[in-house]
């Protein structure tokens, strides 16, 4: 029985089932670590250094434990690298072995052949590689020199050991929408299935979204390509505010923050949404507040975002019982009310909102960054573009000497 049926005696379509919240998530994200051997220009998590209070081997296994109690059917794991974890296919195999499955985002690193030749053994594991660009240019500008090579290297060895059904993952920018039909090419090359996601203002998302999210033009592009490829092509959901465009993309098309999925970090805390790691979005912790299913089913955020909501700004807009508003972290993250249209809004009114703001817009500042202090050598050159002033006199520019104005990257600091 689904917590909105509860409160109500009245018949519910499945989606307003979903509106209205399940008793466990459809989607359950769980950010293993923020350690990470890359540092990735648009990192949701602004991931790089390992957090000391990330959940021990037993921790995650007792979250395993309650997982398996709700029924959870599948984890999708990320980070960070979430392979770099010295337990991470311990944790992996405790999972599967107690009825919950595992879908875990991964740069390739550790994908060995002996590792890809474990993973086709088994069941109830699916693997993602995360690659943001058909060529090396392309994803490594993003993603750090070398890091295009490694994602190819761990798809040839996953369909070398037979393995069924990897993911190509990727995060559309304005640099790679024009390659979608050459990853779908790379993905069909090695047997895999391409799964496209929107890219984010977030963490490292939010100092790049200004030269990285696609143009107005693409968003048309992405959307005409995608009721074409559609059937073959994963989503997530990432794309219903494209939804303005007339049809509807296959999914649920809403923001299921809370209601049908949510995330859990390192050291345990809950968000609402994986892409919102906020206070604003903060729904309770693990180890704090009883267990994940407790704050699921009772935390006061979540029961908020599960109460019928408005339109707002949006309700008036004929499109809105397609798009819903867009995506509550785009707005968040650019400054805009929860109410009001998405910054991408295809129709135009995103645009328009965020020009009304002018300078009374008011851009939520990091919630956390877990970058290195010092950039790793593989660092990519989108991660010095900033526009943020440094933290200190000691922040060391990786590019030093370079001809051309680049300013490191700094935390905390209003964008």
């Amino acid at each position: 029985m689904t917590l909105a049926a509860e409160r109500s005696a009245s018949p519910m379509t499945l989606v307003q089932q979903f509106e209205l919240g399940l008793d466990a998530p459809i989607c359950l994200t769980w950010e293993l670590t923020y350690a990470c051997n890359l540092a990735c220009a648009h990192c949701l998590s602004s991931s790089g250094r390992r957090d000391p209070r990330e959940l021990s081997t037993a921790q995650c296994k007792a979250v395993i434990d309650e997982l398996e109690r709700m029924q959870v059917f599948y984890v999708n794991i990320g980070g960070g690298e979430p392979t770099v974890r010295a337990d991470f296919w311990e944790l992996v195999e405790y999972a599967v072995a107690h009825h919950v499955g595992v879908k875990f985002s991964t740069n390739g690193v550790r994908l060995t052949p002996e590792r890809a030749r474990w993973l086709a053994a088994g069941d109830y594991v699916d693997v993602q590689i995360s690659l943001d660009g058909a060529t090396a240019e392309v994803n490594d500008r993003v993603r750090g020199p070398g890091s295009y090579d490694t994602a190819i290297r761990a798809l040839e060895n996953l369909h070398a050991a037979g393995f069924k059904e990897a993911k190509v993952s990727v995060v559309c920018t304005r640099e790679n929408i024009p390659q979608l039909d050459e990853f779908k090419a790379i993905a069909d090359a090695y047997g895999a299935t391409l799964r496209l996601t929107r890219l984010r203002p977030s963490g490292r998302g939010a100092d790049v979204w200004d030269e990285l999210h696609p143009l107005p033009g693409q968003q048309r592009d992405l959307y005409d390509w995608l009721v074409a490829h559609g059937e073959d092509v994963l989503t997530g959901d990432s794309f219903f505010h494209l939804a303005a465009f007339g049809e509807k993309l296959p999914g649920l098309n809403l923001c299921g923050a809370g209601r049908v999925v949510c995330l859990i970090d390192p050291v345990g805390d809950v968000y609402a949404c994986p892409f919102a790691i906020h206070d604003e979005f903060l729904a309770g912790n693990v180890l704090r507040d009883g267990g994940f299913q407790r704050v699921w089913q009772r935390s006061r955020l979540f029961q908020e975002l599960r109460a019928p909501q408005t339109g707002g700004a949006c309700s008036s807009c004929r499109f809105y019982d397609s798009c819903r508003g867009g995506c509550m972290a785009a707005k968040f993250f650019t400054g805009l009310p929860l109410d009001g249209p998405d910054p991408e809004c295809v129709q135009g009114y995103g645009e328009t909102a965020l020009t009304a703001l002018g300078a009374a817009r008011e851009i939520p500042e990091a919630g956390q960054d877990h970058s290195r202090t010092v950039p790793p050598k593989n660092a990519p050159v989108l991660l010095t573009l900033r526009r943020r002033p440094p933290a200190s006199a000691c922040d060391e520019n990786p590019l030093a000497g370079a001809p051309v104005e680049l300013l490191p990257r700094a935390t905390g600091t209003t964008r």
